[in-house]
C-alpha cells in the first residue's frame, strides 16, 4: 500500500536513479570489454604533465599553457577533418601540403595591396582552392576505385611541388595583412569579462545540444544517457573551461584562435552527430556495403568527406601561416602530417572506421602538442623528438587495436 501511495513524481525520480545506476554499470562493463573512451587520453595527459614538469618547472606555467594553445591550433583544425576521413576507414596523406597551399594562397593574394585583395576575399578563395583539391582526390578515389592511401600519397608529392613553385626562389612569403596575422596572434583582454562570456556561451551551447539530443532520442524510443549524467558532463566541461580561462588570464588572456577552435568543434560535432550526413559517415565507415544496401550514396559521402578534410586543412594552413607570420618552402612538411594523424588517433578515432568523435581531436592534439612542447623545453634533438612522437602514435594504435579486438570478443563491436 505504501508503494502504491507514492506520487508519479517520486516514482519518476526512482526510475531516473535506477537508470543512472544502470548507466554506471554499463560504463563499467564497457570498460571491461575494451571500450576505454577518453580514459587513456586523460591518463596520458596526467603522465605527460608529471614527467615534463618534473624535468622543467616552466611546463605548467600560464605562459607555456597559452603557448601550447597556439602551438596546437593549426594541428587541431587539420585533425578535425582527418577525423571524418578516418571515420570512413580511409586516410588522407596530403593534408599537410594542402594546408600549405591554403596558407600560401592567402599570403600571395595579400602580398600586393594594389591588387585589391582583402582578407575577406582571399581567405574564402583559398578555402575554395583547397576544397577543389579534396574534390579532385575524392573523385579519383571513388571513380577509379584507387585506394585513398595511393591517391593522397600522390597528392602529398604533387601539392608539395605546387607549394615550391608558388613560393618561388625567394623562399618565404611574408603575411602582411594585420587581420590574418591577428588570427593566431591576438587575445581576449586578460582579466576581462570576455573570456568568461566565451566559455559560458560554449558550455550553454553544449548543454542545449545535449538536451536536444536527449529529447530526440527519447521521443524515438532510443536509449540515451540519463539527465543527471548529462548534467554532470556539462558541469565537468564548465569546470575545465573556468580553469582554462583562469590560467590564460594570468598571462596574455584567452587566445582568439582558441575561440575559433571551440566554435568549429561545436559546428563540426553538430554536423557529425545531428545531421543525416554525419550519420551516413558513421554508417559507411562501419559497413560500406550495408550502407549501400540501405540506400546511402557511398560515393557522394566519400567525396564530400575528402572535400571537407581538404577545406579544414586549408583553414589550418592559414592558422599556421598566421602564427608564423609567413609561409616558406618548408610549409606543410616536417612532422605536420604525423602530428595530425597522431592527434586524431590518440583522440580515440579508430583507424578501422566507424568510431570516433570530432571533439576528441582536441584532446589528441593536446597530447601530441604537449609532448612536442615538453621536448622543446628540454632542448631534445630533432631525432629524439621524432622517435618519441612515433612511439606515442604507435602506442595509441596498439591501444585502439586491442580495444577493438576486446570488443569483438565480447560482442560489443
Amino acid at each position: 500500500m505504501a508503494e502504491q501511495s507514492k506520487t508519479p513524481e517520486v516514482r519518476m525520480g526512482e526510475q531516473e536513479t535506477v537508470s543512472v545506476v544502470g548507466f554506471v554499470r554499463g560504463y563499467i562493463k564497457r570498460l571491461g570489454s575494451g571500450d576505454l573512451g577518453a580514459l587513456p587520453i586523460i591518463v596520458g595527459l596526467v603522465i605527460i604533465a608529471v614527467i615534463f614538469q618534473s624535468q622543467n618547472s616552466n611546463f605548467l606555467t600560464p605562459r607555456n599553457f597559452v603557448n601550447l594553445i597556439l602551438q596546437m591550433a593549426g594541428i587541431t583544425m587539420i585533425a578535425y577533418g582527418m577525423v571524418f576521413v578516418l571515420l570512413l576507414g580511409e586516410i588522407d596523406l596530403s593534408v599537410g601540403y594542402v594546408s600549405a597551399v591554403g596558407g600560401v594562397t592567402v599570403a600571395m593574394l595579400l602580398r600586393d595591396s594594389s591588387a585589391g585583395w582583402t582578407w575577406y576575399t582571399a581567405i574564402p578563395l583559398a578555402l575554395l582552392v583547397t576544397a577543389g583539391i579534396g574534390l579532385l582526390q575524392g573523385l579519383i578515389i571513388t571513380m577509379f576505385r584507387v585506394p585513398s592511401f595511393i591517391v593522397t600519397l600522390a597528392g602529398l608529392l604533387a601539392w608539395n611541388g605546387v607549394v615550391l613553385r608558388l613560393v618561388g626562389r625567394g623562399g618565404t612569403v611574408i603575411v602582411q595583412d594585420q587581420f590574418v596575422v591577428g588570427i593566431a596572434n591576438s587575445y581576449l583582454p586578460a582579466n576581462s569579462i570576455w573570456g568568461w562570456v566565451v566559455i559560458g556561451l560554449f558550455v550553454l551551447g553544449y548543454a542545449v545540444t545535449q538536451f536536444l539530443q536527449y529529447s530526440t532520442r527519447r521521443s524515438r524510443g532510443l536509449s540515451t544517457r540519463p539527465l543527471p549524467v548529462i548534467a554532470l558532463q556539462v558541469f565537468a566541461i564548465l569546470v575545465v573551461g573556468v580553469i582554462v580561462v583562469a590560467i590564460c588570464n594570468q598571462d596574455r588572456g584567452l587566445p582568439m584562435i582558441g575561440v575559433l577552435l571551440l566554435v568549429m568543434v561545436v559546428l563540426l560535432t553538430i554536423l557529425a552527430k545531428n545531421t543525416r550526413f554525419g550519420r551516413f559517415v558513421y554508417a559507411v565507415g562501419g559497413n560500406a556495403e550495408a550502407a549501400r544496401r540501405a540506400g546511402i550514396s557511398v560515393t557522394r559521402i566519400r567525396v564530400t568527406v575528402f572535400v571537407l578534410s581538404s577545406m579544414l586543412a586549408g583553414l589550418g594552413g592559414i592558422i599556421l601561416a598566421s602564427r608564423l607570420r609567413s609561409v616558406d618552402t618548408g610549409a606543410g612538411g616536417g612532422n605536420l602530417l604525423l602530428n595530425v594523424v597522431a592527434a586524431a588517433v590518440i583522440g580515440g578515432t579508430s583507424l578501422f572506421g566507424g568510431r570516433g568523435y570530432v571533439a576528441s581531436a582536441i584532446l589528441g592534439a593536446l597530447v601530441i602538442s604537449g609532448v612536442e612542447n615538453g621536448m622543446g623545453l628540454l632542448n631534445l634533438e630533432s631525432g629524439d623528438k621524432f622517435i618519441i612522437t612515433g612511439i606515442v602514435l604507435l602506442l595509441a594504435v596498439i591501444v585502439d587495436s586491442l580495444s577493438r579486438r576486446r570488443q569483438q570478443q565480447s560482442g560489443l563491436a
